[in-house]
């Protein structure tokens, strides 16, 4: 890699890629635009952005960027060393004291500046997410216009963030509990909604007054990278804003640098594993947004047209890579056949592809190929144990990380199917008898994010909320969150939460003051 790619300009780089894509759907309507990245020249290399700059990374490794759908090379980040994140954490460091002694109604200026042009740029941006995650365009498209209205709703926090006055137990004392921000904080990202996790760990941080040091995710660093080209735009004080490019090792970097006070992740356990043995060497505090099995839980009274959709809609949204969505039914006997005749139907119409190739699609492809690995091996152990499969269950023949959408009856809870999380475009479900036996079987797990109930009853309902041992629990609709809510897991699914005023507060700690006074 020559000294004069590595210091090609950032701006330019993304203003041609973009151009092309332009260029590709202005020639032909079902024109692949991501096509046109491959003739980008993969030695220029997008760099990281430290300091209100982007800047090159002291070491020469890199990390192609992959488009899952086709398998194009649609660009390259940095393997940012230690001397970069150092670099970056130094910037936060510096510019958090006087982030901190701006008004919280100033800072959620810079937020809502931030957000208004996101907006600008939502074609850019939905395009590039699809191309690197490969991602519905309809479905990126919601992602930025979400990421853009979660920052602004952080941004209303500004006036709202509160400490106490508690009552002391001596005369002419007053005891004043302050809530304050926590210093530098890093945000190590996932790959399966890159864009809009970005918002949620900066957003928060930066309206209480932290700075941040983002880490992208090594399979989707590109959308991160036009994200800290628009910060550049609106101009936020030098440091505020930073981000890093790279895998494990710049995690553990960043994860273990004794100057970061909060860490936040989301992502696989294992990796939330390792970021607690990091972060335990500086008694670093960690949010950790971790793996989900989310159960389902549908009764003979249930509306089967409108579970069957919520299911549906649940397994391929994002192909089914989404951490709070149900990934396994448990299903009353008297509806299951009938369940499980809709839900086929649905999967088997299922149309999926290339989101930058074809049209109207429900979904793309899988992340990757370990990923289309470990759903093909679940199904495969699931059928061998003795579960049908109705639709499906195979990996596709196109190109790309594509596995057809499944469905599966049959299916037991000694099945690993029913309990390791799969991460794919598959549905297994296991027939009960009653309300108490699924409940069982639904809190029987290492995990305990999301959970649904699908039922008429109000006493089933109300039951299956007080008793299902879950952070979250949908009754009659899809598994997915509100930004004003607090999503949070138990058991393996993590440590905290996000959203909402609950979250933002996991973004601060406490200053209590015993004010004695005379008289």
């Amino acid at each position: 890699m020559t000294n004069n790619a590595m210091g090609a300009s950032t701006c330019e780089f993304q203003a041609r890629l973009v151009g092309r894509m332009a260029a590709a759907k202005a020639i032909c309507e079902n024109a692949v635009a991501i096509n046109l990245i491959k003739e980008m020249k993969m030695e220029e290399v997008q760099h990281n952005f430290i300091g209100n700059e982007f800047v090159k990374s002291t070491g020469t490794a890199t990390i192609e960027v992959v488009n899952p759908a086709n398998l194009e090379i649609v660009g390259a980040v940095p393997e940012s060393t230690e001397a970069d994140v150092h670099r970056a954490v130094e910037a936060a460091k510096r510019a958090q004291p006087g982030w901190e002694k701006l008004p919280a109604i100033e800072r959620a200026t810079y937020l809502r500046l931030i957000s208004s042009k996101l907006r600008d740029n939502k074609e850019r941006l939905a395009t590039m997410i699809a191309s690197e995650q490969g991602k519905v365009l309809e479905l990126a498209r919601v992602e930025v216009d979400f990421t853009a209205n979660y920052i602004d709703y952080m941004a209303e926090w500004a006036r709202r963030i509160e400490g106490e006055i508690i009552q002391s137990d001596r005369p002419g004392e007053t005891i004043y509990l302050y809530r304050k921000p926590i210093g530098v904080v890093a945000g190590i990202l996932p790959w399966n909604f890159p864009f809009f996790l970005i918002a949620r760990k900066m957003a928060p941080a930066l309206i209480t007054g932290n700075t941040i040091v983002i880490k992208s995710s090594e399979e989707t660093p590109l959308n991160a990278v036009l994200f800290a080209e628009i910060v550049k735009e609106c101009n936020l004080p030098a440091g505020v804003f930073n981000l890093v490019n790279g895998g494990r090792d710049t995690g553990a970097h960043l994860t273990s640098h004794k100057d970061v006070g909060f860490v936040t992740f989301t992502g696989s356990v294992q990796a939330g594993i390792r970021i607690m043995e990091t972060a335990a060497r500086n008694l670093t505090r960690v949010n950790l947004e971790l793996g989900g099995k989310a159960p389902a839980i549908v009764l003979n009274d249930a509306d089967l047209d409108l579970t069957a959709k919520a299911l549906h809609d649940s397994r391929v949204l994002n192909s089914g890579q989404v951490c709070n969505a149900a990934e396994r039914v448990y299903v009353q006997r008297g509806i299951a056949d009938a369940l499980a005749s809709k839900v086929t139907e649905l999967m088997a119409a299922t149309r999926y592809g290339d989101p930058l190739k074809e049209k109207d699609l429900h979904m793309g492809p899988l992340i990757n190929k370990a990923g289309l690995t470990k759903v093909a091996n679940l199904v495969s152990d699931a059928k061998s144990h003795g579960a049908e499969i109705l639709t499906g269950g195979k990996i596709s023949d196109r190109s790309g990380f594509h596995y057809e959408p499944t469905v599966l009856i049959g299916c037991t809870d000694k099945m690993d199917i029913m309990k390791q999380e799969i991460f794919g475009p598959v549905l297994p479900l296991q027939v009960v008898d009653s309300l108490d036996e699924a409940i069982a079987l639904a809190n029987n797990s290492e995990f305990g994010l999301t959970s649904s109930v699908f039922t008429r009853d109000l006493n089933a309902a109300m039951k299956a909320t007080r008793e299902l041992s879950f952070g979250e629990t949908y009754v009659n609709r899809e598994h997915f969150e509100a930004m004003q809510g607090f999503h949070a897991g138990r058991r393996k699914s993590g440590i905290g939460g996000a959203d909402g005023k609950h979250g933002l507060l996991e973004f601060m700690e406490t200053h209590v003051v015993y004010m004695q006074t005379n008289g």
